[in-house]
């Protein structure tokens, strides 16, 4: 298993975390990797930046940035007052992939929220990656409710 490092995204990691989020057949028509970067990632990143419960991640090795996701701490008035540690846009390069790199960013991610006082984990993932359902029900995670969203 490679041994990589995680830190707090800086805005020198914009591209390549764009990059990142556009290297798959969903993000390919989602995303817009054209440089400089589309100014609504700018306001986005700058955005996250600013919110404490907020923490958009870089997953690197030998300072390359290989891996991102974004963690949000949730405060809820559901299940006695719970915290919740959302896990967004995971992404990993790739090249990295099927390495355990996927696997260490995730421990290291439950492992924020548990330092933040959250009492579960949770994140989405579309239909369309059943490669990456079957890696999250590897970790623990289990596909217990229906998401929906409404595109504006």
């Amino acid at each position: 298993m490679t041994s990589i490092s995680f830190r707090k995204a800086q805005p020198a990691d914009l591209p390549a975390i764009i990059a990142l989020l556009a290297n798959d057949v969903l993000g390919q028509q989602r995303e817009d990797p054209s440089s400089p970067p589309n100014r609504r990632y700018v306001d986005a990143f700058d955005a996250i930046l600013a919110d404490p419960n907020q923490l958009l991640v870089v997953a690197t090795l030998d300072d390359e940035v290989i891996g991102t996701l974004q963690l949000s701490f949730i405060p809820g008035m559901a299940r006695l007052g719970a915290w919740r540690g959302q896990i967004e846009a995971v992404r990993i390069a790739e090249m990295h992939r099927s390495s355990g790199v996927g696997q260490q960013m995730f421990e290291w991610a439950i492992a924020q929220c548990k330092a933040r006082g959250c009492d579960l984990v949770q994140l989405t993932t579309d239909k369309a990656r059943p490669d990456a359902h079957r890696f999250y029900e590897r970790l623990g995670f289990v596909g217990s409710h229906l998401g929906y969203k409404l595109m504006l």
